[in-house]
C-alpha cells in the first residue's frame, strides 16, 4: 500500500508505463502471497510449486514484452536495448526481445528473493536501486536531459519517478522494522513483487543491461547459487560425492559461516551496492 497508494494518487493512471509497472508489481505480489500463504497458513514447507511460480514469471515477461512492443511511445525502439559505456549504440533484438524481457524479469525477481536472507539486506539494496531508477526515469522523460546525456527519450517516463520514489521510500520505511533484529519480514510477497518491479523498470527504461551494474549485488547472489548447484552436481557425477564452491549459497551465508557478524555482512553489501549504483550513473557521461 505504501507504493500503490502514492502511485494511484499522484501518477497518471492512463500512462501505459504506470499501468505496466503496476501490473508487474501486483502480478508477482499475488504469486508471492500464494507462496507465503501455503508456507505460513497451510504449513506446506515448499510453498508454491517452483514450476507454477516460474510459469507466472514467464507469463509476466511475455505480457510486459508485448506491452512495450505495442506502445506508440516505443515505436522507434521497441525491441532495442542500450549498451552501457557506448554512446548511441543500441542492439535490436528483434524476435528475441521477449526472451530477454522474460530473462530480466524472472532473473531479477528470483535474485531479490535469494538475497532476502539476512535482516535488512534486500531492503537496503532495493532502496538504493529504486533511487537510481527514479533519477533515470526523470532524465529519460525529459527531452533536454536525455538529449544532453545521449540516452533514449521516452515520453511519459517521468511518471515512473513517482512509483520509484514511493518504492524507495517504502523500502527505507520497512528497513526501520527489518533491521537486525528484524521485527517484520518481507516474505515472497515482498521480494517477488519488488524484484519484478525492478526488472520491469529496467525494461521500460531500456536499461536492461545497465541493471546488471545497478543491481550488481543481486546478480552476484544469484550467480553464487547457480555456481554452487552446478558445481555440486558436476562433481557428484564425476566422483560420486558432490563438492561445494562456497560454504553455503547465496554468498551472504558463506561470509556468515566464515565468521562475519550478520550486521557486518549487510552493511558491507550495502556499501558495494551503493558504489555500484553510483558507478552506474557515471556510465551516462563516461562514453
Amino acid at each position: 500500500m505504501a507504493v500503490l497508494l502514492p502511485t494511484l494518487l499522484f501518477a497518471k493512471l492512463n500512462s501505459p508505463l504506470i499501468q505496466a509497472i503496476l501490473i508487474a508489481t501486483v502480478w508477482m505480489g499475488f504469486i508471492g502471497f500464494i507462496d507465503d500463504y501455503l508456507k505460513v497458513i497451510k504449513k506446506m514447507k515448499k510453498g508454491l510449486i517452483a514450476r507454477y511460480k516460474m510459469t507466472g514469471q514467464i507469463a509476466l515477461g511475455i505480457i510486459i514484452s508485448l506491452w512495450v512492443i505495442s506502445m506508440p511511445e516505443y515505436s522507434d525502439f521497441s525491441t532495442k536495448t542500450t549498451v552501457p559505456f557506448l554512446k548511441n549504440v543500441e542492439i535490436d533484438l528483434g524476435m528475441l526481445y521477449p526472451l530477454m524481457v522474460i530473462l530480466v524479469i524472472t532473473g531479477t525477481s528470483n535474485a531479490v528473493n535469494l538475497t532476502d536472507g539476512l535482516d535488512g539486506l534486500a531492503a537496503g539494496l532495493l532502496a538504493i536501486c529504486f533511487t537510481v531508477f527514479a533519477a533515470i526515469a526523470y532524465i529519460s522523460g525529459r527531452v533536454d536531459f536525455s538529449d544532453y546525456l545521449n540516452i533514449i527519450y521516452i515520453p511519459g517516463a517521468g511518471e515512473l519517478t513517482i512509483f520509484t520514489s514511493a518504492m524507495a521510500g517504502a523500502c527505507i520505511g520497512y528497513l526501520w522494522f527489518n533491521s537486525t533484529p528484524a521485527e517484520v519480514f518481507m516474505g515472497d510477497i515482498g521480494s517477488l513483487s519488488t524484484g519484478s518491479a525492478l526488472g520491469t523498470l529496467a525494461v521500460l527504461l531500456k536499461k536492461e543491461l545497465l541493471l546488471s551494474i545497478i543491481g550488481g549485488v543481486f546478480v552476484w547472489e544469484a550467480l553464487t547459487v547457480m555456481l554452487q548447484v552446478s558445481w555440486y552436481h558436476r562433481t557428484k557425477r564425476k566422483t560420486g560425492e558432490g563438492q561445494r564452491l562456497f560454504k553455503m549459497a547465496p554468498i551472504h551465508h558463506h561470509f556468515e559461516l566464515s565468521g562475519w557478524p550478520e550486521s557486518k555482512v549487510v552493511v558491507r553489501f550495502w556499501i558495494i551496492g551503493l558504489l555500484l549504483a553510483l558507478f552506474s550513473l557515471t556510465t551516462f557521461k563516461i562514453r
